[in-house]
């Protein structure tokens, strides 16, 4: 049985960059506002004592998020501008290809294209600057937009997003255009660039 702590970890965890409200964490779990306040006191007391964890928590516009602690800023930073990091795998030119085509767009948004969770990806992306947050949705939990940057048009030698080749019209509900459509429909752009070379 997993314990009420441990639920909201794993919240906390799969909301990613985004974060989640206690208003979210409530509805999920179950629990009153004043149990998972005290639980987020907890789990980051928990962090903070234990010095082989990575993690803080970290609260901003009425949302909390995971966090690598401070300590290990130079290590993910060395991490991701490692010469084989900035080589994007398949699901990374996935994430960024669904962001080109549907921009301004959420990470739910994007998950439910891709039918897997994006968060380390947005992750990645936004530390390599192709992309970038764009703002807020005034829906609930405010969530993030993001959108591509003039950095991902010089990585990829576009002169503008109208160089990406036109979505297939759908036709019915039941053709649903998923994240390899969008890959696609991006690499044959790459393709062809790489042909006029």
């Amino acid at each position: 049985m997993l314990s009420n702590q441990a639920k909201i970890e794993s919240l906390l965890f799969v909301s990613g960059t985004e974060g989640i409200s206690l208003s979210e964490l409530s509805q999920l779990t179950g629990l009153l506002k004043p149990a998972i306040v005290e639980q987020l006191g907890k789990l980051q007391a928990k962090y903070q004592a234990d010095k082989t964890c990575s993690f803080e928590l970290l609260k901003a516009d009425e949302r909390y998020r995971l966090a690598t602690k401070k300590g290990f800023a130079s290590l993910v930073k060395r991490y991701f501008e490692s010469p084989t990091m900035t080589e994007l795998s398949g699901a990374a030119l996935e994430t960024l290809a669904i962001i080109a085509y549907k921009q301004p767009v959420t990470r739910l948004d994007i998950d439910e294209i891709r039918g897997v969770q994006s968060s380390g990806m947005l992750q990645k992306l936004l530390l390599l600057g192709l992309i970038e947050e764009g703002g807020r949705l005034e829906l609930p939990g405010r969530p993030i937009v993001y959108k591509t940057t003039e950095a991902f048009l010089d990585y990829f030698g576009l002169e503008s997003l109208a160089a990406l080749p036109a979505l297939p019209k759908v036709e019915d509900e039941e053709t649903r255009t998923d994240g390899t459509d969008f890959l696609e429909l991006f690499q044959q752009t790459l393709n062809k660039d790489e042909g006029e070379q």
